[in-house]
């Protein structure tokens, strides 16, 4: 059954905590947590160190970062900066996890999705807000930043598909072939398992992004085997299954049955359903009606921006603001 089960969701993390709802032990799988209590953020690495943990997982092998922040769907500048300074640290720590150096780093933002498409919108986002600094430095030389080790950043908007004609990762290979930059960044709006982190995580992994996929729509991913170089993908759901919400409203009601003495005996029969069981039968319960269907906030579109400017301005932190020790 678990085979079948496919829950849309591009977060590791879900699909983590997927098994260890069905008591199911993944080998190959290491999960480590750390809170800041300060700041209310919760990181979660997943580390899939073996083929059979990323056969498992339906993840390649490598690292997979989450921030979780409650408070990020909040329009607080000082707290979204507090996200970026966490967030630029936990981005140079996978930089230099690659064995790169990021004083005289070349680096390639490429800002994935529809910028006609609100919730898709996150990457194009990314890259307007992006102190783009490679031109500068080629024409002027390294000292023309005012820094000692000069950081090459460019960056890309290679749209869709249905846009271009043309794969992304053509574009983007295209590009790499001809600026030569030591890493790829790519940003990208994810799909969430669960309606609690929608606009409130973000995940970077080492592994690279596999556009559309959170959605069923699958795409050539860009990847270090793909483009040539190490790809680092950073991404924040924005969109959820109809179908979870719908899974979760029949979990809160199986709660609420087994408190009552009445119904009680309704909720223990719909509790020997295990999640992958009460997936499928909602799906099949919902389908065709809502099925394939994607639900996003009413405010997505201030939520976008106001994300968007968190991880460009991590960015900035990291490669154009960054202090010289």
């Amino acid at each position: 059954m678990l085979e079948k089960y496919s829950v849309r969701t591009d977060l590791a993390l879900e699909e983590k905590e997927r098994f260890e709802s069905d008591n199911v032990e993944i080998s190959g799988v290491v999960l480590e947590e750390e809170y800041d209590k300060e700041r209310e953020i919760r990181i979660t690495r997943v580390k899939v160190e073996t083929e059979n943990g990323a056969k498992t997982m339906g993840k390649p092998v490598g690292v997979y970062l989450t921030m979780e922040a409650p408070n990020m769907a909040v329009p607080d500048e000082d707290y979204h900066r507090e996200v970026s300074v966490k967030l630029s640290e936990y981005i140079e720590e996978l930089i230099r996890g690659r064995s790169l150096d990021t004083d005289d780093l070349s680096v390639l933002v490429v800002g994935l999705g529809n910028r006609q498409v609100t919730p898709d919108a996150l990457g194009p986002y990314v890259a307007d807000n992006l102190c783009v600094t490679r031109h500068i430095v080629k024409e002027y030389g390294k000292y023309a930043m005012g820094m000692e080790h000069a950081r090459l950043v460019s960056a890309i908007v290679p749209g869709v598909m249905g846009q271009t004609g043309m794969e992304t990762l053509e574009i983007v290979k295209g590009v790499v072939d001809e600026t030569k930059p030591d890493l790829v960044i790519a940003i990208d709006a994810l799909a969430a398992r669960n309606t609690r982190r929608l606009n409130r995580t973000i995940q970077i992994a080492d592994t690279g992004i596999h556009p559309g996929s959170g959605v069923g729509n699958h795409r050539n991913g860009l990847t270090k085997e793909s483009v040539g170089v190490p790809v680092i993908g950073i991404g924040v759901p924005t969109v959820v299954d109809a179908a979870t919400i719908a899974n979760d409203t029949m979990e809160n009601l199986i709660e609420a049955l087994e408190t009552s003495e009445i119904l009680k005996g309704v909720g223990d029969v719909l509790r020997t359903y295990n999640s992958a069981e009460k997936y499928e039968l909602v799906k099949e319960l919902i389908s065709p009606h809502l099925n394939g269907m994607f639900v996003t906030p009413k405010d997505e579109d201030e939520l976008v921006k106001q994300i968007s400017y968190t991880i460009s301005e991590a960015l900035n932190m990291l490669f154009t603001n960054k202090e010289e020790e």
